[in-house]
């Protein structure tokens, strides 16, 4: 039976449904037998062939006896997991939910880890008894239902040309698969598929605040459809531990009152679970609790039938107030202000119990007792980050390893088979941690009991300079995405090589790859091209995967959008200055500092280049400081982003009606004007210190027209718009009051967090920002004007620029908007296309855009 890759090699014009290419060292194969079956169907399945694979993959191990608690856990799995019967039915859900035309074009069928020789493996064969339309034409087989639905992906991705993503970014794209009794068939033999390496991992533990706080069942089951597609098989699994909490304080005689104090507001659980705020949103009703533990059963209960491996939360020290005043000589620290305004304790500095307090291991093993209890089972892997962004108190290595070890026996009290799954996050932001003390914490659990996740792989990889964390299991993640913002960037290079290369190092202790991302639902070629990399054993060529992207986006070749994305790929996907990317485009983070501290650089040659040469911040934390400027991290040639953009309009007439085309041509053009409205400002500030006023009245006015036209772009597509989230917030409320409070959640996460003095805003400010049509129109234009307004009248007054009446205004601006119930709608208006064209013709048709009608020539300046 053939083994293959898809697109790891490749010629310069492959066909659009050319076999993937057969890697080295192709598997044997032998006779399969199946569990008896009195169809005639299945005692004809008995003639296939079975994968009996001796290692022969290079890099591929059949059992990783390093880590031999990890082997106990896989064991477990394997006896403890949902039955094959059961897994199947997941993945035959899965495809009458996406593709329901060919309900009876495929068959699956579980196989065990021993027929694809101690890994995880799927085949797609060619069925047997296909016959013509509605007999099955395609058997999968798998080791697991995520095994099956990868399977089943991959077979639509490289044999019938289709493409998935989520729905706000263009949903699936499956016009391109044949009708039933027509689809492509693989080669004689099969295809297989090995996984190179045991994990797919998916999640950072804020995604569920940035992107999952509003989600019901509907959404939930699309999206664990989309992890099993992307054979994804260990999700965190946050969902309603605080109803879980509530019982194990109960216990504790800690009451709701005392609660409310404790836990965040809907919108804002991740930060108040991390010890970062309290109380913060909330308080939560008691509905809420009991809602969202009903809703973590169903999830929990699909991702198991598919034969995911969810990871549930661990205790970390994290406790309420109250809990201090009935244990009074418990070692408690008193943790410090985490960008409150001024350290406002209603809010800040929270209560980490010491993990050394004997009520640490007591309270862990109770709470991993009551989800066990509650939920009927576990994958024993459980997520616990007790020092991200809570550094310890001593440095001490023994003092570290006491905390570990201490924090470990917490899991390990209330499942003896428990393994740590820890964020690397701390390793790569907190200079606490040196050497001597990131090898005691991750020595403080026997080797194998803990596995850490490379957050920043892409970027700032750990692994090469930690001797592979020490010799502890991790997996290589792909952070790439902070707080859910918008911004077309990535880094497919290192995506493409750089798990490979990590896994094929010199005593490599990875044991799987992850998507780790902040918030999701953007940027869709990157994640397409990530999970991918689960399944992949050498480094892909991209020249052959980025060329075919855009005819399984769109469901035709299109030479000119082909160009376009290769364009894309080498420009915006292909970020190498090694700095972290998070939006501060101008429209979506407004400067908050008095115009003079902006730096206008000098005079450029190309006036199409922008700023591509002005300083940008190293961006990992949140603004530190209200005086400076951090200009927006720009790492491309600007000039042939636009052709690109250039190429989706010539050519958009041919792809008008694919959903995926215009989502990526509206994301292409805000990028693109975003960036101009960067410039736009610049050209302002520099016209307000050269005191030319008519200018900048001119240029401010252009500015805001910018904002509404944009706004007018988003609103053409679902991917763009601030209605579903408001929508979906208040579509969880029992009651008026509840829909209120939950709206407030969601209005105050993408604008500003905690309270703020009629002039001191909160240092949290824009750092969720998106770009949503409804926002821009109505908060993000309007915050602007205030600005504009104060720079002409300190032009009018010849005086300074009242910076502290600016931030009245703004703050004032904010609350309301915040408090504010005005409805927005949640569906698209608009041919996207149209937009475009016309928003193209009148900001970046001319040779230098920023000579505007009035202002006089600027001469060479930062434009597009």
């Amino acid at each position: 039976m053939p083994s293959a890759e898809a697109h790891s090699t490749g010629h310069s014009n492959p066909p659009l449904h050319r076999p993937p290419p057969t890697p080295l060292s192709p598997p044997t194969a032998a006779a399969m037998p199946t569990r008896p079956s009195s169809t005639p169907a299945s005692r004809f399945l008995q003639l296939l062939l079975v994968v009996v694979i001796a290692c022969a993959v290079p890099g591929v191990r059949c059992s990783d006896r390093r880590f031999p608690h990890l082997d106990r856990v896989r064991e477990l799995h394997r006896r403890e997991g949902s039955s094959s019967a059961e897994q199947e039915a997941a993945a035959r859900g899965l495809l009458a939910r996406l593709l329901p035309s060919h309900s009876t074009s495929f068959e699956f069928r579980v196989i065990s880890t021993e027929q694809c020789g101690g890994k995880a493996c799927f085949v797609i064969n060619n069925h047997p008894l296909f016959d013509g339309e509605g007999t099955p034409e395609i058997l999968i087989l798998g080791v697991s239902g995520v095994e099956i639905s990868a399977g089943f992906h991959w077979y639509l991705k490289h044999y019938c040309a289709a493409h998935i993503s989520w729905y706000k970014t263009g949903g699936a794209q499956l016009s391109s698969i044949p009708h039933p009794g027509s689809l492509p068939r693989v080669p004689d033999g099969g295809v297989l598929i090995q996984r190179p390496i045991d994990w797919s991992y998916y999640q950072n533990a804020v995604t569920s605040s940035y992107s999952f706080a509003w989600w019901d069942w509907d959404r939930w089951e699309k999206e664990i459809d989309w992890m099993a597609l992307q054979g994804i098989n260990l999700p965190l699994a946050f969902t309603g531990q605080e109803s879980i909490w509530q019982r194990v304080f109960q216990r504790y005689n800690i009451s709701k009152s005392d609660l409310d104090d404790f836990f965040g507001g809907p919108a804002f659980l991740a930060w108040s679970r991390m010890a970062n705020m309290h109380g913060w949103g909330g308080p939560l009703p008691q509905t809420w609790l009991d809602d969202q533990l009903a809703l973590q059963k169903k999830i929990l209960s699909r991702m198991y039938a598919f034969g995911m491996f969810p990871v549930l939360p661990a205790f970390s020290g994290n406790i309420p107030a109250a809990l201090k005043s009935k244990f009074p000589s418990a070692k408690v620290t008193h943790l410090g202000n985490w960008f409150t305004v001024d350290s406002n304790p209603r809010w800040c500095c929270t209560y980490l119990l010491d993990a050394s307090d004997p009520l640490f291991v007591e309270i862990g093993k109770l709470f991993i007792e009551e989800q066990i209890r509650e939920y009927g089972r576990t994958s024993h892997i459980y997520n616990c980050d007790t020092f991200d962004e809570n550094t310890p108190p001593l440095s001490d290595p023994n003092y570290i390893s006491s905390l570990g070890a201490a924090t470990f026996r917490g899991m390990q009290s209330g499942d003896n088979d428990a393994i740590w799954l820890m964020q690397g996050w701390l390793f790569t932001y907190d200079p606490f941690w040196e050497p001597p003390q990131m090898k005691a914490l991750l020595h403080s659990v026997p080797v194998g009991k803990m596995i850490v996740l490379d957050l920043y792989a892409e970027v700032k990889p750990v692994w090469i300079n930690s001797d592979q964390f020490y010799g502890v299991p991790y997996i290589w993640c792909m952070l790439h995405n902070f707080a859910a913002d918008f911004e077309m960037y990535g880094v497919l290079d290192a995506l493409a090589s750089g798990p490979i290369d990590a896994r094929l190092s010199d005593n490599s202790t990875m044991v799987g790859v992850g998507m780790s991302m902040e918030g999701i639902e953007q940027n869709p070629i990157v994640y397409d091209l990530m999970s991918e990399m689960a399944f992949h054993h050498r480094q892909v060529d991209l020249q052959v995967w980025v060329e075919t992207y855009p005819t399984r986006r769109y469901g035709k070749p299109v030479k000119g959008l082909q160009d376009a994305w290769w364009i894309l790929y080498q420009t915006l996907y292909n970020c190498t200055d090694g700095k972290n990317d998070k939006n501060r485009d101008v429209i979506v983070a407004f400067p908050d500092v008095e115009p003079f501290v902006i730096e206008t650089p000098g005079l450029y040659v190309n006036t199409r280049q922008m700023y591509s040469t002005m300083p940008s911040k190293n961006y990992i934390g949140k603004d530190a400081s209200s005086d400076a400027y951090d200009h927006p991290h720009l790492w491309y040639d600007t000039n042939a982003v636009i052709h690109a953009l250039e190429l989706f309009l010539q050519h958009g007439d041919e792809v008008s009606d694919s959903n995926t085309f215009r989502y990526d041509l509206v994301d292409l053009t805000r990028q693109v004007l975003a960036k101009y409205a960067n410039d736009v400002f610049l050209k302002i500030i520099e016209s307000y210190k050269s005191n030319n006023m008519n200018q900048v009245t001119i240029l401010c006015q252009h500015f805001l027209n910018l904002v509404n036209d944009l706004d007018t772009l988003l609103s053409s597509h679902e991917g763009f718009l601030l209605g579903p989230w408001l929508e979906s917030a208040k579509g969880l409320a029992r009651n008026s009051e509840q829909e209120i409070q939950y709206e407030w959640n969601a209005r105050t996460q993408i604008t500003m967090w905690f309270d703020n003095t009629e002039t001191k805003a909160s240092l949290l400010r824009d750092y969720a920002n998106k770009y949503w049509s409804g926002l821009l129109r109505d908060y993000y234009g309007p915050r602007a004007a205030i600005y504009f307004k104060h720079l002409l009248l300190s032009m009018e007054k010849n005086a300074p620029f009242a910076l502290k009446e600016w931030r009245r205004e703004w703050i004032s601006l904010t609350n309301n908007w915040q408090s504010d119930r005005k409805v927005f709608s949640a569906t698209a208006i608009g041919d996207s296309l149209n937009i475009s064209r016309s928003l193209y013709i009148k900001y970046l048709s001319k040779a230098d855009p920023l000579e505007l009608e009035g202002t006089g020539s600027p001469g060479k300046s930062a434009s597009l």
